[in-house]
């Protein structure tokens, strides 16, 4: 035999209380005595009872439900960011939906829209398709929003940043270090160069060290394996005198690594290849992958908390959250 389902007059009649009383309990009113919401608690614990969801958003005018947007949910970059956000809001009883663009413009503000339908309490958006201005109007009209490694600057918005520049800086540094003056850098296509922090670093770099950046060294490309493959045996093959290649992530890297084996290029005898973003499988390639790091779970943990921070204080403007970056050295390099 199939056990009904408990309601919520059901607790009321164990407890004593009317149904309006146990509402005001789950939904933690301050109306209530401390004598009466023990009397509540125990009578919904007794009868093993789940509040539903739908009754309760129907009061709190919240779903409990947060949007996560990732740009490539196969890099296990945002599985790292994305195990952060969804650990913190479990923890406080909220679901994670999460949503792949596919680094997709149209595919970006195509989840937005589905995720404002769905009444979200709020996003956290990890990708870079849109542009400002379409961020910024999601912004003005919708919920909560924290955007990771943007800059965007809006009252209704907030910021987790890593220093994603000082990364790239001490890729170049690190490799300038190594004897090596002809860099080449592997970057993300659907940006334009000089929006990209990682460009900027690399660039800044070569300069303080009297070295002029060759605009032919700077290779536009996917940002995944193929992305890297390609985009290096096409600038080694232009430009054989490379000697180190800086790449806008680990994908790209682990690509890159590849394309110089299938080469016969030797790394890092003959191209010493640098990553970003330290994902655990750099540590396993052969050889290891030399890569900037950082942690990226706290990446998502500190995104979660700070959408609880803006829940509870709506009309606050935060500061961005900052988050520092190492360089990891090891065979490639």
């Amino acid at each position: 035999m199939v056990r009904s389902r408990i309601t919520i007059y059901d607790v009321a009649s164990y407890a004593g209380v009317s149904y309006q009383t146990v509402s005001r309990v789950i939904n933690q009113s301050k109306r209530v005595k401390a004598e009466t919401r023990e009397k509540v608690e125990a009578a919904i614990k007794e009868l093993d009872y789940s509040p539903s969801r739908l009754a309760q958003s129907m009061v709190t005018q919240k779903t409990r439900t947060i949007g996560l947007v990732v740009a490539d949910i196969t890099n296990p970059f945002f599985f790292e960011v994305a195990r952060g956000v969804q650990d913190t809001a479990l923890a406080q009883g909220y679901n994670v939906f999460v949503c792949n663009t596919d680094d997709n413009p149209q595919g970006e503000q195509d989840v937005l829209t589905l995720l404002a339908s769905q009444e979200v309490d709020g996003v956290i958006l990890s990708t870079a398709s849109s542009t400002d201005e379409e961020l910024l109007a999601f912004a003005e009209n919708y919920k909560p929003l924290v955007v990771i490694n943007r800059d965007i600057d809006h009252p209704k918005a907030s910021l987790v940043n890593v220093d994603i520049c000082k990364g790239a800086k001490l890729a170049v540094e690190h490799l300038i270090d190594r004897g090596h003056t002809h860099i080449a850098m592997l970057s993300h296509e659907g940006h334009l160069p000089e929006h990209v922090r990682r460009v900027l670093g690399y660039r800044e770099t070569l300069e303080a060290h009297g070295i002029t950046p060759n605009d032919e060294w700077l290779v536009l490309a996917p940002p995944n394996l193929m992305g890297g493959y390609e985009a290096t045996q096409e600038l080694l093959r232009k430009h054989p005198e490379i000697t180190a290649i800086f790449t806008y992530n680990d994908l790209m890297a682990i690509g890159a690594m590849r394309g110089c084996h299938d080469m016969g290029v030797k790394v890092p005898q003959d191209c010493a290849i640098m990553g970003f973003d330290d994902i655990k499988f750099s540590a396993m390639t052969q050889p290891s992958l030399s890569s900037i790091s950082f942690d990226k779970y706290v990446v998502g943990q500190k995104a979660m908390q700070r959408l609880f921070e803006m829940f509870d204080e709506p009309d606050t403007t935060f500061a961005p959250i900052p988050l520092d970056v190492k360089l990891v050295i090891r065979e490639s390099t």
